[in-house]
């Protein structure tokens, strides 16, 4: 018998049964949730159950502190024991990169309202005697933090769900999932069929099996990971008060906690992890565990008996070694399926019982109103494509375990697997001293390290040496040309005789009308908050030309696709591995380029932000573009891949007589702060078009189009005062550590907003961020102060760049 549903969601752990409690708290309660087994017979129940505010990641905080407040309250709403135990933890720092850490942890959680403080080792020793603070620096104690009994917790959920109406079905095995020709969703099961407008894969370890009967490639592996519990602790048993848990990343790379009057050591091994069930959990799998690796793990495990010799007395009466998901970069899948609409990712959650809660609650706010309230980016499984592979996945989830407790430094890199896609340039800048990063899969570089300097990639929270390279490389942009290869942006053509019509529907700014026109625009949602940025080029009467950052391609794919009506007759192709790009940039890129070019390159032939088809090197088909990200004269030169070579040698060497250097992707941060020019973390499904201050790129009176609506209130909003924020840029006193992201705004002594990116102005010598602040703290020369690495930082409100605020140096003759 086949039977309807609204949605039916496939797993029963704690992800799967918190996205049925919300969203039967958002009004879908005609919901189903299908289990193999028992509830929580996968990776949940075996889970140890922490969770902690401190998370130098704000969306990650803001699921973390919302899983604590929903487990403190969630037994008195529905009856079920969740065990809550607030005993507070303590993450312990040996060397200063790792106290920079905590202090980066410290100015992100105070913005989110969360109690924590640094504290001295002999402050934590007070909290707790039994631990060994030898050779610790500096520690942060988070006092809300604490751990739930897994499966009384998704039981909770569970239970809440279903006493708002959803359904929970137990022992149900799901054997395929099936697009039909109408759109809907067939779901087949052991008891029958059940079609639905929205399916959700929630299968943790199974997760990938799910997906491949949707012809979908997961990208996710099973790692392995143990933890002990010791016999009971005769010390413990006197105790007034819980200890709290303490995190040491660097010892044992792990976590020791009470375990009601026992200890509890959990290992996430440096060395040697292991992937589980590479070609597929069993189907009969339940409540599985594997004989634990002591050879492994027994180092850390050592040391951690080193660091709480009390407990080195006590005998294991316990040993779980469970297998845990992970996604290649250690982020969940939580959102859209690349080319599948309406199924649903709410899978890859390595550490579930934490994030599970707010995953939930974001996710259901993303089905339901078409986007969530917090930054979900990070989390959207179209992050990935097809580049992905099995070798790769497994490969980088190992990695990502050991990674797990490293100090995530900004813009850290993964390396298993690199390269997967490169621009034909690769090896040439690698041997001119490109130090690439990994976007999208793509190579891009990063920085050009410098003679005396060795080429790697250097991290830190305080300014790095790579400053000394990126310094140049942002000079010689403002003061002669440079030369990017920026292969990795996305890029789309749309085309037919129902182009302009749907992408006039689609897009916020109006669409370029004559041939050669270019707009700066951004593809809104309902609720206008901005779902990507591109731009636009009509590179024919009835072809337009999308460009847009690297890791927008599958969503902004999607988006036209599945927003494309019946009647609109526009072809939609993804053309990013079609053509190459080069951004050249500078006063002399007119005199460099002209060289290799028959085109008159002069304002009145080829004005400011237009495009035309040209040959370039001998090489036809070259989509030239007429702007800057850079904030000088220049153009990107959309190059057919095959024709890159030919096109980059002959503009290096028309461009030595004017000191031509090749740049990346730091100086153009860089570049792009000095000019004010936001960027993809200040363009998110949090804000609206007012909020983010780029109404100049919106056109509402042109007619309808997706989002209108919303962003008319949010105008009416932004004219009476009542936008819950606005993004300013600031200028910073920032020392030697700038603002990265996320860090806390205070005006006046109270806190007013959050930084969204900042970094260094290498050409005009100034630490510059954006930040979203409510709009009393919005005017121009109004002082802030912003918490850089846990100190209070003096900020000024900028009236507008920094550098060439007119915007004349694009337009120039040169």
């Amino acid at each position: 018998m086949t039977r309807s549903a609204r949605v039916v969601v496939i797993g029963g752990g704690i992800m799967g049964t918190s996205l049925l409690y919300h969203l039967a708290r958002e009004g879908w309660t005609d919901a189903v949730l299908l289990e193999k087994g028992e509830l929580t017979s996968g990776s949940t129940w075996h889970a140890a159950g922490q969770v902690t505010h401190g998370l130098a990641h704000w969306a990650l905080g803001r699921m973390n502190a919302y899983g604590v407040r929903l487990y403190r309250r969630l037994e008195a709403e529905t009856g079920q024991s969740v065990s809550w135990h607030g005993c507070g933890s303590l993450r312990v720092a040996y060397f200063d990169g790792e106290v920079d850490f905590l202090r980066y942890t410290l100015s992100v959680g105070r913005g989110q309202g969360e109690p924590m403080e640094l504290i001295s080792p002999e402050e934590a020793a007070r909290l707790h005697p039994f631990f060994n603070f030898e050779g610790v620096k500096a520690v942060l104690h988070t006092p809300e933090d604490g751990h739930v009994d897994p499966a009384g917790a998704a039981f909770g959920l569970a239970k809440g769900a279903r006493d708002m109406g959803a359904e929970v079905r137990r022992f149900t095995r799901c054997t395929g999932v099936e697009r039909r020709p109408g759109g809907e969703w067939k779901v087949e099961t052991e008891r029958g069929d059940i079609v639905c407008e929205h399916v959700v894969n929630a299968a943790g370890a199974y997760a990938r099996q799910v997906a491949a009967w949707s012809g979908y490639a997961l990208p996710m592996a099973n790692t392995t990971h143990h933890y002990f519990v010791t016999e009971p602790v005769e010390e413990f048993k006197t105790l007034d008060e819980e200890l709290p848990i303490v995190r040491d990343d660097m010892t044992y790379s792990g976590y020791i906690r009470m375990e009601q009057k026992s200890g509890l050591i959990g290992i996430y091994e440096k060395t040697d992890p292991r992937t589980i069930w590479d070609d597929g959990a069993p189907w009969d799998a339940e409540h599985e565990l594997f004989e634990p690796d002591y050879d492994r793990i027994m180092p850390f495990l050592e040391q951690a008996l080193k660091r709480m010799p009390l407990l080195a007395r006590y005998g294991i009466r316990r040993e779980v070694h469970g297998a845990i998901p992970m996604p290649p970069d250690g982020q969940m899948l939580l959102g859209p399926a690349p080319g599948l609409p309406n199924y649903w990712c709410c899978c890859g959650s390595h550490v579930g019982i934490a994030w599970g809660p707010g995953a939930g609650k974001y996710l259901a706010q993303w089905m339901v109103h078409g986007a969530a309230e917090i930054g979900m980016r990070e989390f959207d499984p179209r992050r990935f494509g097809p580049w992905v592979d099995r070798e790769y996945e497994i490969g980088r989830a190992k990695e990502e375990y050991v990674l797990r407790h490293e100090i995530p430094y900004p813009g850290r890199q993964r390396e298993f697997g690199r390269p997967r896609k490169t621009s034909p340039l690769y090896e040439r800048l690698k041997r001119a001293g490109a130090i690439h990063e990994e976007v999208y899969g793509w190579e891009r570089p990063r920085w050009f390290a410098l003679p005396d300097q060795e080429r790697r990639d250097v991290y830190g929270w305080r300014q790095p040496d790579w400053q000394r390279a990126v310094t140049g490389e942002c000079r010689a942009v403002r003061e002669r040309v440079g030369i990017m290869d920026l292969t990795a942006f996305g890029k789309i053509d749309v085309s037919g005789p129902g182009a302009e019509g749907f992408l006039e529907r689609m897009a916020a700014n109006r669409v370029p009308r004559p041939e050669g026109g270019i707009a700066l625009t951004h593809f809104l949602n309902e609720r206008g908050t901005i779902e990507a940025e591109a731009v636009i080029a009509r590179i024919g009467a009835e072809r337009f030309y999308l460009v847009f950052a690297a890791f927008f391609e599958q969503r902004v794919r999607d988006w036209l696709v599945q927003h494309r009506r019946a009647d609109e007759a526009a072809e939609i192709e993804v053309v990013s591995e079609t053509f190459g790009c080069l951004a050249l940039s500078g006063p002399k890129s007119r005199a460099v380029l002209g060289q290799a070019t028959q085109t008159p390159l002069g304002n009145a032939q080829f004005p400011w932000f237009t495009a035309r088809t040209i040959t370039v090197a001998g090489v036809e088909g070259v989509r030239a573009l007429r702007l800057s990200y850079q904030g000088e004269l220049g153009w990107e030169l959309h190059v057919p891949m095959d024709g890159m070579e030919a096109v980059y040698e002959t503009l290096r060497r028309a461009g030595e007589p004017h000191g031509i250097a090749d740049f990346g992707s730091h100086a153009l941060n860089a570049l792009r702060l000095e000019k004010g020019f936001k960027g993809s973390a200040e363009l998110t499904n949090e804000v609206t078009l007012p909020e983010a201050d780029v109404m100049r790129f919106c056109r509402p009176d042109k007619g309808d189009f997706i989002g209108r609506e919303a962003t008319l209130d949010s105008m009416r909003k932004m004219r009476s005062g009542a936008l819950p924020w606005v993004c300013v840029q600031v200028e910073v006193e920032a020392g030697d550590a700038d603002a990265h992201a996320s860090e806390t705004v205070y005006c006046r002594g109270e806190h007013v907003g959050q930084v969204s990116s900042g970094g260094y102005g290498f050409a005009c010598g100034k630490s510059l961020a954006f930040c979203y602040v409510h709009p009393r703290a919005a005017t121009p020369g109004t002082e802030l102060e912003i918490l850089v690495l846990g100190e209070r930082r003096r900020a000024t409100v900028l009236g507008g760049p920094v550098y060439d605020a007119a915007n004349e140096r694009p337009r120039m003759e040169g």
